[in-house]
């Protein structure tokens, strides 16, 4: 048998219908805009015409990978597939890789060398290369002397607003140490970078605060493969848990971290299922602590939607109540940019 490579173009209907066909063969029945659009790269290995395996890259995260089960060599099929992809990226200079994959094919791929960080009924995380996670965790400097309460929140702060500033404030009062990740996905009309300069700036009047780069570890949804779940509830349930257990596996473990606050999400039946999910994997060993959302005099809460809103309609008078000082001079500075941003098709809704 004579294997060959060969990348597919999805957006060639001939290609898409040969890979859509195979994929539902092997179970996989998802497939979204939303999904697919996510995808850079799509190889086949072909015996003459037949596809025998397929995979595809989303960034640095293998995605649709496929064995088809009825031919020779699955095995080695299933490694070569993997290898070309990871090959895709080296050339790009990317060494550090993810798959998310369903329980049963955890220890396929950490033959190949992938490092299982969480695994849970619905699907596991795994990763290779480098720079890996115990990397990420030893460049977060951790205080020289050791302290009793040390918490942590997470944050996309897209952007950061006086409801961020206060759930912060709140931890700092009640802790000796404060983590506070932000989200480094750039999927929102704010950068990583961007985002991560406001928090800092908005927190520098708090010496127990430690402003980080989420990093690879704190996960956007938009990088979790939906394809191979039944339901958008088992989705929110995969993605939350997963992401649950690194946190608690990994990096509260490594920094000592005892408390995890969050905000209260009256606004999101997303983000308050993910808050549900989060207290019942974290407890007991981590505390839950869910601080309620500031308001406003008019009992309207503070939202970096309606910030993000009031960008797009040009009403930025309006922002000195729900943004603090340095974010609104950032906004103010870069009007016109993120203008722009708006007007190419950059969300403002959602969370």
């Amino acid at each position: 048998m004579v294997r060959k490579a060969k990348e597919l173009n999805l957006k060639n209907n001939e290609d898409f219908a040969l890979w859509k066909n195979f994929l539902e063969n092997v179970g996989i029945n998802n497939f979204s805009e939303e999904e697919v659009n996510q995808v850079d790269l799509t190889i086949g290995i072909f015996d003459k015409q037949k596809l025998l395996a397929t995979g595809s890259l989303a960034g640095n995260i293998l995605k649709y990978i496929a064995v088809s089960a009825d031919s020779i060599g699955t095995g080695s099929n299933f490694n070569l597939i993997v290898s070309e992809l990871i090959g895709k990226l080296a050339l790009k200079g990317i060494f550090h890789t993810f798959v998310f994959t369903k329980p049963k094919y955890v220890a396929s791929f950490q033959h190949l060398g992938f490092k299982k960080l969480a695994v849970t009924e619905f699907g596991a995380v795994l990763e290779r290369g480098f720079p890996d996670i115990s990397t990420y965790l030893a460049d977060i400097k951790q205080t020289e002397n050791p302290v009793k309460k040390t918490a942590a929140i997470v944050m996309n702060a897209n952007p950061f607003t006086l409801g961020h500033k206060f759930l912060v404030e709140q931890a700092s009062q009640e802790n000796d140490l404060v983590y506070v990740f932000v989200v480094a996905t750039n999927a929102g009309l704010f950068s990583a970078d961007e985002r991560l300069k406001l928090v800092k700036q908005g927190t520098q009047h708090l010496n127990n605060v430690k402003v980080v780069s989420g990093g690879s570890y704190m996960v956007s949804y938009a990088t979790f493969p939906a394809y191979f779940l039944d339901s958008p509830n088992d989705l929110i349930e995969y993605q939350t848990t997963l992401d649950a257990l690194v946190f608690k596996n990994w990096i509260a473990n490594y920094l000592h971290i005892n408390t995890r606050y969050l905000g209260s999400e009256p606004l999101s039946r997303t983000t308050s299922i993910y808050n549900k999910i989060l207290k019942k994997v974290l407890t007991p060993e981590i505390s839950v602590k869910i601080i309620n959302r500031r308001q406003l005099l008019n009992g309207e809460v503070i939202s970096a939607s309606n910030v993000r809103k009031k960008i797009a309609q040009n009403k930025l008078n309006e922002l000195n109540e729900l943004v603090p000082e340095t974010t609104l001079k950032f906004i103010r500075e870069n009007a016109a940019i993120l203008k722009l941003r708006i007007k190419k098709g950059m969300k403002i809704r959602g969370n």
